[in-house]
């Protein structure tokens, strides 16, 4: 689908009114699983709990490039990680992510290279969002 919008919900909680889940598939060579993601656009990296990538098949010391998390994950070891990512009825995408040792964090999508895929709008007030790939810049000769 180019350059097309989707509109989802956003998960309405008790404390805050809603938050900005984009659900989603991410898959590993021949392992997949459905999950939702936090669109976080303060969020540096993407994020990756310990159990997900288990699941989905990688073992920790194969991922040779070692990440420091900042923030309330700083003391968890993380590693770099590259899945594909299926979103709406939009083209899989490989997202890096920050697989981190923490199993209590949900999914993160953050800036790299969540934001740089997806261009977001957000209609908090109405309770939901809309996501649209990124469209390609035209270089000039």
């Amino acid at each position: 689908m180019k350059n097309k919008t989707q509109r989802f919900p956003f998960s309405e909680t008790q404390v805050r009114g809603g938050l900005a889940y984009l659900p989603l598939r991410l898959s590993r060579e021949s392992n997949s699983a459905e999950m939702s993601g936090l669109l976080d656009t303060g969020a540096s990296v993407s994020v990756l709990p310990y159990r997900v990538g288990k699941e989905l098949g990688a073992v920790w010391e194969r991922q040779t490039v070692k990440l420091s998390l900042t923030g309330n994950l700083a003391q968890f070891e993380a590693r770099a990680i590259i899945l594909s990512a299926e979103i709406g009825q939009f083209s899989p995408v490989d997202l890096a992510f920050a697989w981190t040792r923490n199993e209590n964090v949900p999914v993160i999508l953050g800036q790299v290279n969540f934001f740089l895929e997806f261009d977001i709008c957000f209609f908090a007030s109405e309770m939901f969002f809309e996501i649209s790939r990124k469209r390609k810049r035209k270089t000039k000769a």
